[in-house]
């Protein structure tokens, strides 16, 4: 039985954290959280002390090691722009960190880490629960039993609206979130660069506050992204069926179906890496690396081979161009 301290309770993902604790048999110890609306955190460990200041939380990990119980992972549901600070907090703790994604804002903030890691001999995991979903790892066989010559055209396209509560909190500032592309996309494209090989090239169309669009070539595939969190750009079938989410991959004009199977994804990801396993800093670095492009590029507009729901877009496709 292993014991876990958390850092975000208040968010939406954090009782999947709780969850996967408990399913593995493991022991919640304590919890941190500016928020006090955590009450979801009696559903899974009641006894878990919580505290709403790091500092108070800082000092009882400190006093659980020395009085020879410490935590032996810290798990990270923070704000993007926490992740960095909290990771180290967990190692200097003597502590493994488990920390959701995306790992870090920047790819020289993995090099740091990559030195603290070295340092102080625990390890650091990122959450990339979509590479232990069984179509996913059906697609990644399926390429690699394809012609080495094949490549594949690919359509990805994400959209899950968001009220305008999002643009208020950390999620809509770019400093905090790393913007639209991180916020909801840095999963997919760690998925894309898993299954089809190192990237290429990466150009993007779009990027506003609420939508954005590119074109990534990879060892094995071209694909076209759209990712939005606008209502108003949902297509008109999701719009009459009440829907707020669209999710589609298409491969080679084939519809890739991974709607069923997330639900204990973060557990399967905790057996991972209680067993020795887990996604490291490696693994995390070529999706930072991607986001954190798109982030730093200029958008060209209606230009290439763009995805077909930029011609959508009001006033994009009257311009041809940003």
């Amino acid at each position: 039985m292993k014991r876990f301290a958390l850092i975000g309770a208040a968010g939406y993902i954090a009782p999947r954290h709780m969850k996967a604790i408990k399913d593995t048999c493991n022991v919640l110890a304590a919890v941190l959280d500016p928020n006090d609306n955590v009450g979801v955190i009696d559903s899974y460990f009641p006894e878990a002390d919580f505290f709403t200041e790091f500092e108070r939380f800082d000092r009882h990990i400190d006093m659980l090691r020395r009085k020879s119980e410490p935590v032996d992972y810290v798990a990270i549901c923070s704000p993007n722009y926490l992740h960095d600070a909290h990771i180290r907090f967990a190692l200097r703790s003597g502590a493994h960190a488990i920390c959701e994604k995306p790992l870090v804002l920047n790819p020289w903030n993995v090099d740091a880490l990559s030195e603290i890691e070295s340092e102080s001999g625990c390890r650091i995991y990122n959450i990339l629960q979509l590479r232990h979903h069984d179509a996913i790892k059906a697609l990644r066989d399926k390429i690699a039993a394809a012609p080495p010559d094949k490549v594949f055209d690919v359509d990805l396209t994400y959209l899950t609206s968001r009220g305008h509560w999002y643009y208020v909190s950390w999620k809509g500032a770019v400093e905090r979130s790393g913007g639209i592309a991180t916020n909801i996309g840095v999963h997919f494209f760690d998925m894309l660069a898993w299954v089809f090989g190192p990237r290429r090239e990466s150009v993007v169309h779009v990027h506003e506050r609420d939508v954005a669009a590119g074109y990534l070539e990879f060892e094995r595939a071209r694909v076209r992204w759209f990712l939005s969190i606008n209502a108003d750009h949902l297509p008109e079938q999701a719009k009459a069926a009440g829907k707020r989410t669209y999710r589609s991959i298409l491969i080679d004009g084939e519809e890739l179906e991974f709607s069923e199977g997330f639900t204990d994804l973060h557990t399967t990801t905790y057996a991972d890496i209680l067993k020795g396993n887990g996604h490291g800093l490696d693994d995390a670095r070529t999706a930072i690396e991607t986001v954190f492009e798109i982030r730093q590029a200029r958008p060209v507009g209606l230009r290439g081979d763009y995805h077909p729901f930029c011609a959508r877009l009001p006033g994009l496709a009257q311009a041809g161009a940003l």
